[in-house]
């Protein structure tokens, strides 16, 4: 396809949006100041607002990788350089395009800015989706500033983008888009005449429902809503009823407030189930909990207190892969992270369990509350200071490493906890393992078998 090809059909659609266009596609913003979320790119005197302004040279970008998961507009952005600048605007999309493409794009920015004094901006979505080869041929054209390249990924760049296409331009990270950013482009959508215009209103309810749903994805939150509003239109209704957007969407509203009752009593039933070992309840409320939309971070933190809590030494590998689990939501988020959060539920679900590192540190807090305490013995102060030694500190200390089997008989605890049990092993798991250990090491503690036996 010839490059000009590409250029008109993208100045076409940003001329016009029929009216038969989804309404995502016409609620697209036409200015910066209509882009909701990205505030912190947004600022007067941002590479984005600079670019829009035509700068060129060192005080605008000559290229820009976009990175953020979908629907939080990335393309929105590339559109509205496209509106706001003088340039020829040509889209790629990696999944489609391919060497053939890009050179022909790259051919034609040269023949229009020596010709007809105009650049080019190329935009280029999906740019991970390219080969190292395919993103090659792209520095030529970077490098010289034949085209001012928008780049845009859902993956990592710093892992899907070569090196040195990396290092010619800037990187902005664009940020989940939050309810309100959502709720304002809904409003937007609802009663402006390129949107709704009016026809049908959104209560409280069905807002909360789709905003849900929407998973901060601002493509799915206009798709919903445009399939509830023709759904009440159908019907010959002016509201868009929460049933009618369940019927529209086919996704049931969970009874689920995430800052109410249903939040705690749900994720108290997770654990519950979990410390139970009943892994098809734990699944059913970690589904409820992800359907509703709560912070896949809230549920990895409730399942990495589990693991202690609930778990311990019974398993300890319990812990490293609830902790694994909060690391790749942190990184991935939602839809992915339903994954990552089965995978721990299921794991800890059905692991052993004991709550004797809880029940433990519990004894200990305990006392030391009730100021069973005392002074720590003077072989275990510290002695590295001079003085120490003429006030007895370290004096006595039998140092472990020096003894067969690596224990010494002396004192650890002070007086008044010196018989003090706080660890209660189970013999489940791999914690069996633990409560014959710990009790051959109080008798060596306590004096009772001679230094030179093995180790426990």
């Amino acid at each position: 396809m010839e490059p000009d090809l590409f250029t008109a059909a993208a100045e076409d659609r940003q001329e016009k949006d029929p009216a038969g266009s989804p309404l995502a596609v016409r609620m697209r913003p036409r200015t910066l100041d209509e882009v909701v979320g990205q505030q912190h790119l947004l600022r007067p005197g941002s590479p984005l607002r600079r670019l829009v302004g035509g700068a060129e040279g060192p005080a605008g970008p000559s290229s820009v990788i976009l990175w953020g998961p979908p629907g939080i507009g990335k393309t929105t952005l590339a559109y509205v350089v496209s509106k706001a600048t003088d340039k020829r605007f040509v889209e790629l999309s990696a999944i489609t395009a391919g060497v053939k493409e890009v050179r022909a794009v790259i051919d034609g920015a040269r023949r229009s800015s020596g010709a007809y004094g105009r650049d080019t901006v190329l935009f280029l979505d999906e740019i991970h989706r390219f080969s190292k080869a395919q993103q090659d041929s792209l520095l030529p054209a970077v490098e010289n500033r034949w085209v001012t390249l928008i780049a845009a990924t859902t993956e990592n760049p710093y892992f899907s983008v070569i090196s040195p296409l990396l290092s010619r331009s800037l990187l902005l990270t664009l940020e989940p888009l939050t309810d309100d950013d959502l709720r304002s482009l809904l409003h937007r959508a609802l009663t402006e005449e390129r949107g709704l215009g009016g026809a049908v209103s959104l209560p409280e309810d069905a807002e909360g429902h789709l905003l849900r749903i929407a998973g901060g994805d601002a493509r799915r939150a206009l798709t919903a809503l445009e399939a509830g509003a023709g759904a009440a239109l159908a019907k010959g209704e002016e509201e868009i009823t929460l049933g009618t957007l369940e019927e529209a969407v086919d996704r049931a509203a969970v009874k689920y407030d995430r800052s109410g009752d249903q939040h705690y009593d749900v994720a108290s039933a997770l654990i519950k189930s979990i410390r139970g070992s009943d892994v098809d309840a734990a699944l059913h409320y970690l589904a409820r909990m992800i359907e509703a939309g709560e912070d896949p971070r809230f549920i990895a933190r409730r399942l990495m207190i589990s693991a202690s809590e609930d778990i311990g030494l019974a398993d300890p590998t319990a812990l490293p892969t609830a902790v694994a689990a909060a690391q790749a939501v942190a990184l991935i988020g939602f839809p992915e992270a339903a994954l990552t959060l089965s995978h721990a539920t299921i794991a800890l679900a059905l692991a052993p369990k004991s709550n004797s590192a809880t029940t433990a540190i519990g004894a200990a807090l305990e006392d030391v509350r009730k100021g069973l305490a005392g002074p720590v013995p003077a072989h275990l102060r510290d002695g590295h200071y001079q003085g120490a030694k003429k006030l007895g500190h370290a004096q006595g200390y039998l140092y472990p490493h020096d003894l067969p089997g690596g224990i010494a008989a002396q004192q650890y605890a002070p007086d008044a906890l010196r018989d003090k049990r706080y660890y209660q092993p189970t013999r489940y798991g791999a914690e069996a393992r633990y409560a014959d250990v710990v009790e051959r090491v109080r008798q060596r503690l306590r004096g009772d078998r001679p230094q030179g036996d093995a180790a426990p």
